[in-house]
């Protein structure tokens, strides 16, 4: 299991990065050597931002929170974590050939449910991103463990750009381009 701690506008010691270490170590026996914990801490003011983007086989799971005390803001992403592999728990189960990582995981843990957190509305950051194959399903599955309202992807079958959204009505919309 790799971690890696960064601080931006704040200095992580050496105590703080075993803290979070130590908490991060329930996944260790799940994922083993497979998973790659990224954390950014950012102070805003008298609150300090932490966030955790776990990476597993082309699969990424982020979140976030805020709170006065660092160590409380990790143990709130990591319970988010957490809820993030419950959630997608079903259709993980039903692709179980793909997720062996999770099922053992998915054993231990209760199924729990959580609030929704609120969108932006407004263009706040632009990123890059390398596009990976996967079909409409995994890419469905992808943006649900994002926790994101659509996801920008290469179609393994047609080898073309293609969009995967969720609507309104709690279905999936599928945009493919011709170009």
């Amino acid at each position: 299991m790799k971690i890696t701690t960064q601080g931006i506008g704040i200095h992580v010691g050496e105590r703080l990065e075993e803290k979070i270490e130590e908490k991060l170590k329930k996944f260790h026996k799940y994922f083993g050597d497979e998973a790659a914990f990224s954390i950014k801490i950012h102070p805003e003011r008298d609150i300090k931002k932490v966030e955790i983007t776990l990476k597993l086989q082309n699969r990424i799971y982020r979140a976030e929170a805020k709170d006065e005390d660092i160590l409380s803001a990790v143990d709130r992403t990591v319970d988010k974590l957490e809820s993030q592999i419950r959630r997608q728990k079903t259709r993980i189960e039903k692709q179980i050939h793909d997720y062996s990582y999770v099922k053992e995981y998915l054993k231990d843990v209760a199924d729990e449910t959580d609030d929704e957190e609120a969108e932006e509305k407004s263009i706040i950051k632009r990123k890059s991103f390398e596009l990976v194959p996967m079909t409409q399903d995994d890419a469905v599955l992808q943006m649900e463990m994002l926790g994101h309202s659509f996801l920008v992807y290469l179609d393994a079958d047609a080898g073309s750009v293609c969009v995967v959204y969720k609507r309104k009505d709690g279905n999936y919309g599928l945009i493919e381009p011709t170009y």
